[in-house]
């Protein structure tokens, strides 16, 4: 039998969103102190150099109301990184991505500070450029980073049965490569931190628009060389985030703190949109080999992947990102044969992150890819081969884990988008088309040597009723919940009933847009029976609560939220305590909590309202208040094999995309997608369709529109005249269709869903054109050149203007 739930899968509006439409919001940039400084970034034009010499003479000449902050200001740690502390806050010693900063001048106008930026001459020596990262690991490949002998960031190895036995025994084998691009996190709010020095020595607190401000705490204090407990580190409202403002916000952060120490006053730097594009991480670009050996009756049997994940000139996250996408590269699919090599490098090119998806979305389009080829290659629909190989209950995933104690839904999701957008039926129709690779677009790969070779031939002219083609796809995904093995995950909660019962809440995990203040409230008062609005969320610093760990990994749901319902469930107790001896009741299992009330259940009309209940506790001297903790379950992972229980839960996922096809321009439209996902146990449905549209259509921007272009290091797209987002224009119906599987893990079995959303729509979509127009593509995103030309066109192929 199913609990019943008074708020829980309700729709509520957001906590924060009268304030946020209104205006009354308070972004970073939206606070100013009395004396405030500002610091501008001085950096060199090049992607790769040894630094010799930086003269600041004429700066200390002229401009004596300046000051330079470099490395020589730096009381602890220049050099930082979750795991490989190769970044520096102030580069000393090279340039290894065009990013890169010197030193910051701190002033009273950026006006005058960006003029002076002109006076600085830097002495450096040009470095040959690495940016190509299937060259990376080649020995007459440039080092990035000397000191670690080659430009290997880290390598996870799957193993699992025997591959070559596997590949013998198979009746077909399909090989192919893929590829993704460099993408841009592309939030609305450029970066933006605030330093404050406190009075006496109390430390810093450091203000602005940061994903996790625990771990900007811990970089901050490591660059200072002070305890935790002397850094304050308070969030603003973010302007978005999508995973872009954690090691970024925490560089600024470091800068500004110095600053502001060494001028004893208020420092803030913000960003414009060059050079926060310019400065920021990306998500990781892949080459992704699969090759997959698969039986008649479509029995998956042996797969070997070899992916390259472009790291950049940093570390950075890649070692967390590419753990992900080993356990998860195969698929939601059982293959008994696995070999499986992930490999992340150093390059000269902009250094890349996490992002929303975190390693799943690359390979995600390549397995979903590849299945879609097995299928057409077995003469099989779409849904009937992944039916066949999809996990279901007690199924082994290929790191070995067994899936128990979680309703594994994969073939429930999938069944769900094919009944809901008559898959089967439009897909069959649309498949009937020709292929499309004779319409004379098979030889614009090269561009043509003679202006004759410009004029369009009769074979070239795509009949006018062949022009516009329907297609629909589909995706499969499967998702470990939380951090997993990357390590313990533990989350924390603050709460305090009052008098009146009215509640504060504050957790240790951070509000990044996402909704999690009303998610948790609506949690708080599903425990106490009362309204969300009874809830009042707190801000953020990391003073007031414990570590929580960051905002990643969608993990705010399934771990913050457990650890509000452990801390409403503490107090909800002492509460019941004292109403028991009040009333001389048995046991608390005689009593509701519902519609602001506590019941008898046996006789309603014998009640006491919840604030009524909290004055009285408060009169017997009962504590209302306590931190709720909440840690997941232990995993386990063999580095050497890629063997172990890598998550302790999953969530599953399946997306179908219709789209229409111009085949004469390439233009593809989005005609309607459906999302069915597996979130758990949905907290706020109001909420959770919104982080469908939201991932929905990042991910169709990933798979259509987005990409940004490198060369020798730099960046072409450095706003967004040219980094083309989609916008609610772009994308038609979404339909949100939620399977609440069951699982002991979360709040009620709430699980995650804000990364999910987003890592099937890519790949749903390049199924779909290939349904359209007969064409497989192979390298996102599915642009006009590449749908028309199969190839992505760049400055320097093209010959702008008129025929010569």
């Amino acid at each position: 039998m199913k609990a019943k739930f008074s708020v829980i899968g309700k729709p509520v509006i957001r906590q924060d969103g009268i304030e946020k439409v209104t205006g009354q919001a308070k972004y970073a940039d939206d606070y100013n102190f009395n004396g405030m400084l500002y610091g501008v970034m001085f950096r060199l034009p090049t992607a790769h150099a040894k630094i010799k010499k930086v003269d600041y003479s004429e700066i200390e000449k002229h401009n004596k109301d300046i000051t330079i902050c470099d490395v020589r200001d730096i009381p602890g740690d220049n050099y930082i990184g979750p795991i490989r502390k190769d970044q520096p806050i102030f580069c000393d010693k090279k340039i290894v991505t065009p990013g890169d900063v010197i030193a910051m001048l701190v002033g009273k106008s950026e006006e005058t500070l960006r003029d002076a930026l002109n006076h600085i001459k830097a002495n450096y020596e040009e470095l040959p450029v690495l940016n190509d990262p299937l060259k990376a690991l080649q020995k007459t490949a440039p080092l990035v980073h000397p000191q670690f002998k080659n430009n290997l960031i880290v390598h996870y190895p799957l193993r699992k049965g025997n591959i070559k036995k596997g590949f013998e025994k198979c009746d077909h084998i399909i090989e192919q490569t893929y590829k993704t691009p460099f993408i841009e996190h592309a939030y609305i709010e450029p970066e933006c931190v605030i330093a404050i020095p406190l009075e006496g020595e109390k430390g810093v607190k450091i203000l602005g628009s940061i994903q996790n401000p625990f771990t900007t705490r811990k970089i901050v204090a490591a660059v200072l060389g002070w305890p935790l407990a002397k850094v304050q580190v308070e969030q603003a409202e973010l302007g978005g985030s999508f995973g872009g403002k954690d090691d970024t916000m925490n560089i600024l952060s470091a800068r500004a703190a110095v600053a502001a120490l060494k001028t004893s006053k208020p420092v803030k730097i913000k960003y414009q949109r060059e050079e926060s594009i310019l400065e920021s991480y990306k998500r990781h670009p892949y080459v992704m080999k699969y090759k997959v050996g698969f039986m008649n009756d479509g029995k998956l049997e042996a797969m070997k992947i070899d992916i390259v994940a472009d790291g950049g000139a940093y570390a950075s996250m890649s070692p967390f990102v590419t753990w992900r996408t080993v356990v998860q590269a195969t698929g939601p699919y059982v293959i008994p044969n696995v070999w499986t090599d992930v490999k992340a490098v150093y390059t000269n090119n902009p250094y890349t992150g996490a992002m929303r998806g975190f390693g799943s979305p690359q390979p995600i389009f390549a397995q979903e890819s590849i299945m879609d080829e097995i299928a057409s290659h077995l003469g099989m629909t779409p849904d009937k081969i992944r039916k066949i190989n999809g996990l279901k209950q007690n199924s082994k995933t290929s790191s070995g884990q067994k899936l128990t104690n979680h309703d594994v839904n994969l073939i429930k999701v999938l069944d769900t988008a094919v009944t809901k957008s008559s898959f089967k039926r439009k897909w069959a129709i649309n498949n009937k088309h020709i292929d499309s690779s004779n319409l004379g677009y098979s030889k614009a790969n090269k561009r043509p040597k003679k202006a004759e070779d410009l004029l369009l031939k009769q074979k070239d002219f795509i009949p006018r009723n062949e022009m516009i083609k329907k297609g629909i796809g589909l995706a499969l995904s499967y998702r470990g919940c939380s951090l997993g093995a990357e390590g313990i995950d533990a989350a924390a909660a603050y709460m305090s009933v009052q008098q009146d019962g009215s509640v504060y809440l504050l957790s240790g995990l951070a509000e990044n847009g996402q909704g999690l203040r009303t998610t948790f409230s609506i949690i708080a008062s599903e425990v106490f029976g009362i309204k969300p609005e009874q809830v009042f969320y707190l801000d953020l610093n990391t003073k007031n609560v414990a570590d929580s760990g960051p905002t990643v990994a969608s993990r705010s749901t399934l771990m913050g939220g457990g650890a509000v319902k452990n801390a409403g469930e503490i107090i909800r107790k002492r509460l019941e305590k004292t109403l028991v001896t009040h009333w001389g009741i048995k046991s608390n299992s005689e009593l509701l909590f519902e519609k602001s009330h506590v019941y008898l259940k046996r006789n309603k009309r014998r009640r006491i309202s919840f604030s009524e209940l909290c004055s009285l506790a408060y009169s017997k001297g009962e504590n209302l208040s306590t931190v709720g903790w909440y840690k997941g379950p232990n995993v386990h992972w063999e580095e050497k094999t890629g063997q172990g229980t890598a998550y302790f839960t999953y969530v599953y996922g399946c997306q179908i995309a219709e789209v229409t096809v111009n085949t004469a321009s390439g233009e593809v439209y989005i005609d309607q997608i459906w999302a069915v996902h597996d979130p758990g146990k949905i907290i706020n449905s109001l909420g959770a369709k919104g982080q469908v549209y939201g991932g929905v259509t990042q991910g169709a921007g990933y798979g259509l529109w987005e990409e940004i272009d490198t060369k020798q290091g730099f960046i072409r797209e450095l706003n967004y005249d040219q980094y083309l987002i989609p916008t609610s224009k772009d994308i038609g119906k979404i339909h949100s269709i939620f399977i609440e599987g069951d699982d002991s893990y979360g709040a009620w079995g709430a699980k995650s869903l804000g990364e999910p959303t987003l890592e099937l729509t890519a790949a749903a979509i390049a199924n779909a054109v290939a349904n359209a127009t007969g064409k497989r593509f192979h390298s996102l995103p599915l642009n006009l050149e590449e749908v028309v030309l199969n190839r992505k066109l760049r400055p320097e192929d093209l010959a702008r203007g008129s025929a010569k």
